[in-house]
């Protein structure tokens, strides 16, 4: 796309408002909205808003920032309103003087993509898995906590009766371009998976975060709630969002070799080894809420493991059956309240560290790790992920890797509001105390 194809097009769709989307901190979509009269300028960059309303940006007395909309990325939403059509563009955020603001994770993440290239390596592919849960709007249009079905992995209708909710999601993601794979009902009640296809890094991160807007518009329109929460219901399993990723030089997959031990590179193991090593470290990035850490427990699918398997999905990584050019590393630990661009960022610079330092993985595990005893996971070399979001930030903030690839004005910001959260749910009081000691002292 450039600039006269994107207000042709407006014009001949009858395009009347254009939201200029950008993404928090913590992975919240923004936008400003703007009349299509307004267009010229935006494509011309020189749309402004003020940066201290924006979560984790900057301090009031240095707001102004500019909005640089990515051309590739204009689409017109399949829905529409009375007066016309809407449009969207996502935009990297920009200072006055023309320089990339460091606290857009946007940015951020083609920061580290610009250091794998000095590697050699082309493209970055990420194949996201995000998850989500079906929860019924009660009469005041707010969510409830009754699930809209109770079905099962792979279940049909009568029993999954989301999918009708969720044949519309399909239909409205392939009308903006997204090539589905798959969609289908998950393990737990009331949760649903819908598989789009891999793309690079930032197109896919685009399409994580567009994916996360058509699913919650189209939920509210069969009066239903769709939530991304990790961990909504105790007992069941939570929502993941599994993370394909591969790394492409001169067009070929640097992790595929047909002469390798399962068929896989030297390369792939040590992006394996490296994302083994700074798992720990990352876990706040890629598990960013309190209610994270309720998903990463022991029977409910989810890793809390640090180890690799060509099969096993019990561990923190899985290498695909699939080979030549759909060869990949599955992490498998990443949960959908994670913001894209920064759990992009995190993964590659942990994998890269591996690379450069051409770390080795230790052996492969494929056997059940949750029937495996402590004693044995330790004697095996097998260590756990954080707990808690306290644990996860004080491994965080010790690992020089990760927090240079987040940038210490993302970090910085990023620490400081999670330790408030941390600080917040700890002192709070919370139902099952209540249940467990009110009585008993």
């Amino acid at each position: 796309m450039n600039r006269e194809s994107i207000l042709d097009l407006a014009k001949m769709q009858n395009v009347r408002y254009v939201r200029l989307q950008f993404t928090d901190l913590f992975g919240k979509i923004k936008n400003v909205e703007i009349p299509i009269s307004q267009l010229p300028k935006a494509l011309d960059n020189k749309m402004m808003f003020d940066g201290s309303s924006i979560e984790g940006f900057v301090r009031i007395e240095e707001s102004d920032m500019y909005l640089y909309p990515d051309l590739d990325t204009f689409i017109i939403f399949p829905f529409t309103t009375e007066k016309g059509k809407i449009a969207r563009l996502i935009c990297d955020i920009y200072h006055p003087d023309g320089t990339p603001f460091e606290g857009d994770p946007r940015n951020n993440l083609k920061r580290i993509l610009n250091e794998m290239k000095v590697l050699g390596f082309s493209d970055f592919n990420v194949g996201p898995e995000p998850e989500f849960f079906l929860f019924k709007l009660n009469d005041k249009g707010e969510p409830s906590l009754e699930l809209n079905d109770h079905g099962g992995y792979f279940d049909l209708a009568p029993t999954d009766l989301g999918e009708t909710c969720r044949r519309d999601i399909v239909f409205e993601l392939e009308e903006m371009g997204f090539e589905i794979e798959a969609s289908h009902h998950e393990v737990a009640p009331g949760q649903h998976e819908i598989d789009f296809k891999y793309q690079s890094a930032i197109r896919a991160c685009d399409d994580i975060q567009t994916f996360k807007l058509i699913v919650k518009t189209i939920a509210r329109k069969h009066g239903l709630h769709a939530t991304f929460m990790p961990k909504p219901l105790f007992g069941i399993n939570g929502s993941g969002m599994h993370c394909n990723l591969s790394l492409f030089k001169n067009g070929e997959n640097a992790f595929y070799d047909p002469n390798g031990s399962l068929e896989i590179s030297d390369t792939a193991r040590n992006f394996v080894a490296g994302i083994l090593k700074h798992a720990q470290s990352f876990t706040a990035i890629t598990n960013p809420t309190v209610n994270s850490y309720k998903r990463l427990v022991p029977g409910y699918e989810a890793p809390c493991y640090v180890a690799w398997s060509a099969r096993n999905r019990s561990a923190l990584i899985r290498i695909p059956a699939s080979r030549g050019m759909s060869t990949r590393v599955e992490v498998r630990s990443v949960d959908p309240a994670a913001n894209p661009y920064l759990a992009m960022a995190v993964l590659l610079a942990a994998g890269l560290d591996g690379i450069k330092n051409k770390l080795t993985p230790p052996e492969t595990i494929n056997k059940n790790i949750y029937l495996m005893s402590k004693e044995e996971r330790e004697k095996t070399g097998i260590i756990d992920l954080p707990a808690t979001l306290a644990e996860a930030l004080k491994k965080l903030k010790a690992d020089k890797v990760i927090t240079q690839a987040i940038g210490s004005h993302l970090l910085e910001r990023f620490i400081e509001a999670k330790e408030i959260e941390w600080d917040m749910y700890r002192t709070q009081v919370h139902p099952w105390e209540r249940d467990q000691y009110l009585s008993q002292y």
